[in-house]
């Protein structure tokens, strides 16, 4: 466990270790690669959130670990969303921002990081996120 001196912190930063981890674990990277696992989380972040109604964005956030939440609002500009993107555009951006180059598709890094998340997530949130998504991409919502 982290030890930072505040329980709270402890708690978020061990949980978002957790999150890493299981990114990394699902890619097979070792734990040499947290920087691609910390960008891979960031930018399906950024996407999704971007994607998403400012309502819903807030209440997808608000299940978030406290860590992860700073990291899913780093940047956002509620007066431009959301951004009607679909499947292609979606995966265009995710492949755009990361600062490192795949072995795999762009879905499967959203599928794993989505699933590392959807942890944190009740079912009904999830539920209400899905369905505010385009047809075409809700396949690769775990």
């Amino acid at each position: 466990m982290a030890e930072t001196g505040y329980a709270p912190f402890n708690r978020t930063v061990d949980k978002t270790n957790r999150v890493l981890r299981e990114i990394e674990e699902a890619h097979g990277w070792t734990p040499e690669r947290r920087n691609q696992s910390y960008a891979a989380l960031r930018v399906v972040l950024h996407a999704l959130r971007d994607r998403l109604t400012v309502d819903e964005s807030a209440q997808l956030a608000a299940q978030l670990p406290l860590l992860i939440r700073g990291v899913y609002y780093d940047g956002w500009r509620p007066s431009t969303v959301p951004v009607k993107a679909h499947r292609k555009e979606f995966l265009d951006r995710i492949s755009c921002e990361l600062a490192f180059e795949l072995q795999e598709s762009e879905e499967e890094l959203v599928k794993k990081v989505l699933q590392a998340l959807r942890k944190h997530i009740t079912d009904g949130e999830w539920e209400d996120v899905k369905s505010t998504m385009p047809k075409d991409l809700t396949p690769i919502l775990p």
